[in-house]
């Protein structure tokens, strides 16, 4: 068997990898205005700037620069894996913070029944910890499907589960089935 381990151990109280906060960039440290500039010592006169430095500093604007910024890297940030996207998804569904018909879009075939009698049971609700996807592991039988799993954490329990993805003609990935341990949901005789 051929699987694939996505996610990397992290310590806790860390932010996941791929997740970034908007409000700060990368490296740089936030702006403040006057942050570089040297203080007067009291008594001392403020050097004088030449006009068009003086008034980019009263509009709170950087000084003129006599080459071009650097123009922003072509490639796009990476996208999370449709493994990852969708092991959150169902976790939020099964754990019951997000309601079964938000999946309904991301579902196809018996999928989406499958996950209405797997809620309805609430098998990853806990009482105190949030469940969260410890690790995600995935197969590839044919282009365009993808079996994965993920094991979920709540505390000290561990649980399984197992889930296919499968990308239609629109190029979107949907869940075409989904399972965890314990009883299964009972198939009509018409399969």
């Amino acid at each position: 068997m051929n699987k694939v381990m996505t996610r990397t151990k992290r310590r806790p109280g860390t932010r996941p990898p791929g997740r970034h906060d908007t409000r700060r960039p990368g490296t740089t440290p936030p702006r403040t205005p006057g942050a570089g500039a040297p203080r007067p010592a009291p008594g001392d006169s403020p050097p004088q700037a030449p006009p068009a430095e003086a008034a980019s500093r009263t509009l709170l604007l950087p000084p003129p620069v006599d080459h071009p910024l650097p123009s922003p890297p072509s490639s796009l940030p990476p996208q999370p894996r449709p493994t990852d996207l969708f092991a959150d998804r169902l976790l939020a569904v099964l754990s019951g913070q997000r309601p079964v018909h938000c999946m309904l879009r991301h579902t196809a075939g018996r999928a989406y029944d499958e996950l209405a009698w797997l809620a309805e049971r609430g098998p990853l609700r806990t009482r105190g910890t949030r469940p969260v996807v410890r690790d995600i592991g995935y197969y590839v039988p044919r282009p365009g499907a993808i079996e994965a799993f993920a094991r979920i954490g709540a505390g000290d329990r561990l649980r399984a589960m197992a889930f296919r993805l499968e990308q239609g003609p629109d190029l979107r990935w949907r869940c075409t089935a989904v399972e965890l341990g314990g009883p299964r949901m009972p198939r009509p005789d018409d399969d």
